[in-house]
């Protein structure tokens, strides 16, 4: 039974002191957000179709534009709803599921940078073994690995949200549900709700970047061994859109970060753009970067709008 099962819904926000335009804000918010759905859609198309992209890169990008697209309609469809229908009720249940999701997501995110980290690792420094250590077995096993460990590290925090009495306003700072927004309004003890994140986002970002970093400096240490200079720069460019990535990704939340943290006198629109931009900007760009710098992406492409006109002759 679940403690708030018959409490008041709360209330979502859009933009504070920003209501009368908030029709005119979705405007630019919907033009992302169908931009992600279609540029990873058709990333996740593109690598199912073409057997050309049937590679361990690949379908580690799979699980990045998969994770891009659930975090994207995991968040955007009650953004909508309050900027359009002035919608703000959520459930709690509701709230919840949601707030589990978003942060389930953004960790997958971040340990699929990893994982993509690795596939470059063993691509450029031990390249003959690499058909042999990445499997598609292997590969299942750690994008499977990678969205176990998310969901279970988050749950521990969202298990205890509905046991906690909502006193308070029942008025929430964003147009979605975040688990840091509902542990402001409980009049309970949230201690170990608010300790636990901390250290959790701590470690798990710490671990992933030194490893990202310290794989990077092996990778750099390798490609200034080859003797040719034509194969450097041909080792270095696969690395280049992942490195772009991991910029996007881990320069957004470090922004975020730094905003709640230091940015406390700031109005709070800019705490609520901010989250948009953490949330937006990485599946905006993603396929975007690798769709300009990933040259068998580019040829896929080719491939793929070439073939109506080839059926046809």
């Amino acid at each position: 039974m679940w403690l708030n099962s018959s409490a008041s819904p709360f209330l979502l926000t859009g933009f504070p002191g920003l209501e009368k335009a908030h029709r005119w804000l979705s405007i630019p918010l919907l033009v992302v957000y169908v931009s992600i759905l279609l540029g990873n859609g058709a990333l996740l198309f593109l690598i199912r179709a073409d057997h050309n992209l049937h590679e361990p890169v690949y379908s580690f990008l799979a699980m990045l534009a998969a994770t891009d697209l659930g975090v994207t309609l995991t968040t955007m469809p009650t953004v909508l709803g309050v900027l359009w229908l002035n919608h703000r009720e959520i459930g709690h249940r509701a709230c919840f599921s949601q707030a589990y999701f978003i942060h389930t997501l953004s960790v997958v995110e971040s340990g699929v940078l990893l994982a993509m980290a690795y596939d470059r690792f063993i691509a450029i420094c031990n390249p003959l073994r690499y058909p042999s250590i990445l499997t598609n077995t292997r590969v299942l096993r750690i994008g499977v690995g990678v969205l176990t460990r998310a969901g279970l590290s988050v749950m521990p925090v969202i298990l205890r949200l509905p046991w906690f009495p909502s006193c308070r306003s029942h008025v929430l700072s964003h147009a979605f549900c975040l688990h840091q927004d509902v542990i402001k309004v409980a009049c309970a003890n949230v201690t170990f709700n608010r300790l636990y994140p901390v250290v959790a986002v701590f470690a798990v970002v710490s671990v992933h970047v030194l490893i990202i970093f310290f794989s990077y400096i092996v990778i750099l240490k390798t490609v200034t061994g080859i003797a040719s200079g034509e194969g450097r720069a041909k080792a270095l460019d696969t690395c280049v859109s992942h490195t772009c990535c991991i910029l996007v990704f881990y320069i957004t939340v470090v922004g975020l970060t730094f905003i709640h943290r230091f940015g406390r006198h700031a109005p709070h629109v800019v705490h609520i753009t901010m989250s948009y931009v953490c949330f937006l900007f990485p599946p905006f760009m993603n396929p975007v970067i690798y769709s300009i710098k990933t040259k068998q992406i580019q040829s896929g492409m080719i491939r793929f709008f070439s073939l109506p006109h080839s059926r046809a002759s």
